[in-house]
């Protein structure tokens, strides 16, 4: 099943989507998916992110792919949803995007074993975390500035049950720019694959239902302008739309009062 949270009305609904894009609310009523505004499909909790997980990723960059898990913190401020704008700060000279598949944890647990690491998933859905460049300070630490900017990680459309993807270590990657094609991967290229992250995760600390694992992205990002629409997809997962805006489209919202979804 694919599930999502969305805001209609002034309230906070989780929905469910049929064939044929017609949404159902929790409280029964049907609307058409143009009418949701979109939030991230989980509320985050604590957000772990992979750096450098994918080798031709980590050359592109002039990295060497890391023998242990690059793992750092996301902040709940960088998240929305589909369909929402994310800012481009007029100082920064490479933003490029991150198409990565999203791990949504099901139940806590701690010190679990990689062959029972999927016991612990609930779904997944796709995350597309924008990396400002310009403030990358070396290998061992992706600073605060270049991956923790409010609205720079877009997450959704849908939260997909496990049991709807049959391998979720052989999805097709892509990230469309304008329509064009830029970036084409698939999950089986990862480094580190799931069960071991969970189970490296859970082996020194609790993983907790609602945490959730970005587990990195494939070569191909290339740098994002003002104005663009930027689509990452992921096979049997969906496509996540994402527009670039300026600083003075967000400060125009923020001084008509218009919150971001991820304020909802």
């Amino acid at each position: 099943m694919k599930r999502a949270r969305i805001a209609y009305k002034g309230a906070i609904h989780e929905a469910s989507v049929s064939d044929e894009g017609i949404m159902t609310l929790n409280n029964g009523r049907t609307i058409k998916e143009n009418e949701a505004v979109w939030l991230p499909p989980v509320a985050p909790r604590t957000v772990f992110a992979l750096g450098l997980n994918f080798a031709d990723h980590a050359s592109e960059l002039a990295f060497k792919a890391p023998k242990e898990p690059l793992i750092f913190l996301k902040g709940p401020n960088t998240f929305v949803g589909h369909r929402a704008e994310t800012r481009r700060p007029a100082d920064v000279t490479y933003m490029h995007y991150e198409c990565e598949l999203a791990v949504v944890i099901g139940k806590s647990g701690k010190h679990i074993k990689k062959e029972e690491a999927y016991n612990y998933v609930q779904g997944y859905t796709i995350a597309n975390d924008y990396a400002l460049r310009d403030y990358l300070e070396n290998y061992y630490r992706p600073n605060l500035r270049v991956k923790n900017r409010d609205t720079c990680t877009p997450i959704g459309p849908w939260l997909v049950d496990k049991e709807d993807i049959a391998n979720p270590m052989n999805l097709a990657m892509r990230t469309y720019v304008n329509g064009v094609k830029t970036q084409e991967g698939t999950t089986k290229d990862m480094v580190f694959d799931i069960p071991f992250l969970i189970e490296y995760i859970s082996s020194f600390m609790t993983l907790g239902k609602g945490d959730i694992i970005l587990t990195g992205t494939p070569k191909g990002t290339v740098d994002t302008k003002v104005g663009d629409e930027v689509v990452t997809e992921i096979e049997g997962i969906g496509r996540l739309i994402n527009y670039i805006v300026g600083d003075e489209a967000l400060e125009r919202k923020k001084s008509l009062g218009i919150k971001s979804s991820s304020n909802l």
